[in-house]
């Protein structure tokens, strides 16, 4: 593939209750999945060049394999990043697309909230996700596994959370990623996430 793609930077500095040095360190680790999309897009494109013999095919396998893994750790670090911001309200204001939409799958944003917030309790590692589904127009909540496991074909992410242990652990003791989510909600930026609605979810996170 000849797209070689860029970290993006995000200004979060003096976030509530996520502090610089853990940002600092998220931003490390994601700065490595973009660098290793972009060797794996390498490794695969040369292997490409020639014929897939099967000698050779153990190896192709197993990098378009990891490719999904480091691609979607990329992208839902991009999305995560891309929608919280410093002086974020809590909750989203009644009139905003996302609390009607919420309403309108859930019964009520509180029922919503209520269920995001236990799916990122859930023991193990990963990500909670709110997706939309742009057939029925319904928002629903999801866990992502391994980054590529998880994701529902054709939705649109709307709201993503990290629920890795590095998103936190300086900050917090593992026992204690409920404090974590509270953070992470005084932090959400939702007008993105109502721009992520009206686009469809089409478009990538802007960073700079």
């Amino acid at each position: 593939m000849s797209v070689v793609y860029k970290a993006k930077t995000f200004d979060l500095s003096g976030l509530s209750g996520i502090t610089d040095a853990t940002l600092a360190m998220h931003f490390k680790l994601y700065e490595g999945y973009v660098a290793n999309t972009n060797l794996l897009n390498e490794q695969i494109a040369e292997l490409s060049s020639g014929e897939i013999t099967p000698k050779v095919m153990p190896v192709y396998s197993e990098l378009t394999r990891r490719l999904g893994f480091e691609y979607n750790g990329m992208v839902l670090h991009e999305w995560y990043f891309g929608n919280m911001k410093n002086g974020g309200s809590g909750d989203p204001a009644k009139e905003s697309a996302f609390h009607k939409a919420a309403e309108a799958s859930f019964g009520s944003y509180e029922n919503w909230k209520k269920n995001f917030v236990t799916v990122g309790k859930m023991r193990g590692v990963g990500w909670a996700a709110t997706y939309h589904d742009p057939v029925t127009g319904n928002l629903s909540n999801h866990w992502i596994n391994l980054h590529e496991t998880g994701n529902v074909a054709g939705f649109a992410p709307i709201l993503i959370m990290d629920v890795w242990e590095h998103a936190f652990i300086r900050d917090y003791a593992p026992a204690e990623r409920p404090k974590y989510i509270e953070a992470f909600f005084s932090n959400i930026d939702w007008a993105a996430c109502d721009d992520r609605l009206a686009r469809g979810g089409a478009a990538r996170p802007i960073g700079k």
